[in-house]
């Protein structure tokens, strides 16, 4: 039993985004039967070393979402299924604390003249684009024209977001940001779910997005974030916590530019903060490798972060919790650029026996822990899985 007291527990939820394990039950629904991000990357690398993750529990967690027998060995592991209607970045970490989505965020092929006529009216711009696209051909596609007329681009994807490119020299990144501000108020009478600023820079032919994206989401309704705030227990947010949730029941936010920053800062934070909630979302995994479908890459990261874990853990005390899961998939074997479908998977360190935690019914799960854990009311959605 931890013997500190509630509101001065330490707790680590380590968000690898995109880091899905397969095997949703409605995954063909959502035009993504089949997707098993993990799975497919072992298939592609069998002798992949992330012997730290494996210890934690990995290999048991993905025999459990295939529905394999598995027993309780080496790690306390399970797997969590998605509630909420959506496989985007928000709904999940709005889940996995504590907020279940019935109605999914709105997507778009085109944005309606009404809200880009809005946008452009208030911001006093005119955008060029208004397809979806990935942002690396987009910028390739519209940059020339971009660099001719002075006019940002306007794209979307199969998530229910909202981007906006423009280059640092043409629109200022300020600049970029005030425009995305606008485009955020309008946004919300559409249900988009993030707007994002997506700054890039270079020559033409040589076109490369810098590290200054910023993104700007809906205002979420309550979650455990704010039920710990209110108790006087600080959350802290590494990488783009703080964006997800428009900086809603965040102390204090750290912004990253790639995972090894998110890394670096993770010791860091860990090693100064005696209490309170660090919440780090490790984004490379989704955006630098899921998204351009680039398995070798993805594979490459994932060593690399569990050659950090091996180093981080020491730092752990039975005392402390930590949480390492994911808020959606992106397998890079799949066709197209999109998120995929999936269940994710659930590794523990509590100071408890190793355990198997099964198949979860919801990412809320994870905000109901959290509740327990820091003695607050029983959340309302999720179950605890806290020994």
């Amino acid at each position: 039993m931890n013997s500190f007291p509630p509101n001065q527990r330490r707790a680590l939820l380590l968000v690898l985004d995109s880091v899905g394990c397969g095997h949703a039950p409605d995954a063909a629904a959502y035009g993504d039967d089949g997707a098993d991000t993990l799975g497919h990357l072992l298939e592609a690398f069998p002798e992949l070393e992330i012997p730290t993750l494996r210890q934690l529990g990995l290999t048991g967690a993905l025999e459990l979402a295939r529905g394999k027998p598995t027993a309780s060995g080496q790690g306390t592991f399970g797997v969590m299924t998605e509630a909420s209607a959506g496989k985007d970045t928000t709904t999940g970490h709005w889940e996995m604390t504590g907020a279940i989505l019935e109605q999914p965020f709105a997507v778009f092929t085109s944005f309606p003249l009404d809200l880009v006529d809005a946008i452009e009216r208030e911001a006093g711009v005119r955008f060029i684009g208004n397809v979806p696209a990935s942002g690396t051909a987009i910028i390739e596609r519209l940059g020339d024209e971009h660099l001719r007329t002075g006019h940002p681009i306007l794209y979307t994807s199969g998530d229910s977001v909202l981007q906006i490119a423009a280059h640092e020299e043409i629109i200022p990144t300020e600049r970029l940001y005030e425009i995305c501000q606008i485009a955020r108020k309008h946004a919300d009478a559409h249900r988009i779910g993030r707007v994002i600023a997506r700054p890039f820079n270079g020559p033409s032919g040589h076109f490369q997005r810098t590290a200054r994206r910023h993104d700007f989401s809906l205002t979420p309704p309550r979650t455990i974030l704010n039920a710990l705030e209110e108790a006087g227990i600080p959350v802290i947010g590494v990488g783009k916590i703080s964006d997800i949730f428009a900086a809603s029941g965040i102390r204090e936010s750290h912004p990253t530019v790639s995972n090894e920053e998110g890394m670096e800062l993770t010791q860091s934070l860990w090693d100064t903060r005696p209490h309170g909630l660090l919440f780090v979302n490790l984004v490379d995994f989704d955006t630098l490798y899921g998204h351009r479908r680039d398995i070798r890459g993805y594979a490459r990261a994932l060593e690399t972060f569990d050659r950090w874990l091996k180093t981080f853990l020491p730092s752990v005390s039975a005392e402390d919790l930590l949480i390492i899961t994911a808020d959606h998939g992106n397998d890079p074997t799949h066709p197209g650029t999109d998120h995929t479908r999936e269940r994710v998977p659930l590794l523990l360190c509590d100071g408890q026996p190793a355990r198997n935690l099964g198949i979860r019914s919801t990412y809320a799960d994870v905000a109901a822990s959290l509740a327990v854990y820091f003695g607050l009311s029983d959340w309302p959605t999720g179950r605890s899985f806290l020994a």
